[in-house]
Formats: structure tokens, C-alpha cells, sequence
């Protein structure tokens, strides 16, 4: 999932190539800082019924995400609603299911 923060401005018409790379390869590293990073896919579910928390409910996705403030990760918004916690070694995001 996307962590964009959101913005007021207007996305820009890209009219070429150039413009679509743009931002990509600002976001390049030398070969000499190059790491590889890994994606972790977790399923959260509840213990007593094996289903999968909602969102907003007690112990739902938000208060998991929530729960690593003590550890000083920040959250990311969207819409009011947190989608992401952001830290010093990386993200924990939401996929449209949750997951």
C-alpha cells in the first residue's frame, strides 16, 4: 500500500517521458548504498475465533498499529485513518484487506 502523504496541490499532467521518470530516479541510491530489502506479509486473527479483526474494533488493525508508538515509530495518515506507522528501520503498512 501507498504511504503519499496527501496533498492540496494538483497532480501535474505528465506530457513526457522524462517527466514520468522524474520522480523514480530521484528516489535513486548509488550502487555503494544499495541494500536489499525485504516485504513480510502478516495476517492478523483473533485467538478465540481465528477471524480477522476489523479496523476500528478494540484490538483491531488500529490499535496493533497504534502499539508501536512505545517502540517511536510515527504514524501515517490517510483520510484521518491510520495506514502505516512509519520507524527508523522501516514501514508497517496496510494492504487493502488489512493484511
Amino acid at each position: 500500500m501507498s504511504t503519499r502523504e496527501a496533498s492540496d496541490r494538483e497532480d501535474p499532467i505528465i506530457e513526457s517521458r522524462d517527466q514520468l521518470v522524474a520522480p523514480m530516479q530521484a528516489g535513486e541510491k548509488p550502487p555503494a548504498d544499495w541494500r536489499i530489502g525485504t516485504e513480510h506479509e502478516k495476517l492478523v486473527y483473533k485467538r478465540e475465533d481465528f477471524r480477522a479483526p476489523s479496523y476500528d474494533e478494540p484490538c483491531g488493525i488500529r490499535d496493533l498499529l497504534m502499539n508501536l508508538q512505545q517502540f517511536g515509530w510515527e504514524p501515517v495518515e490517510e483520510n484521518g485513518k491510520v495506514i502505516a506507522m512509519r520507524g527508523d528501520d522501516g514501514t508497517v503498512s496496510l494492504e487493502p484487506a488489512g493484511q
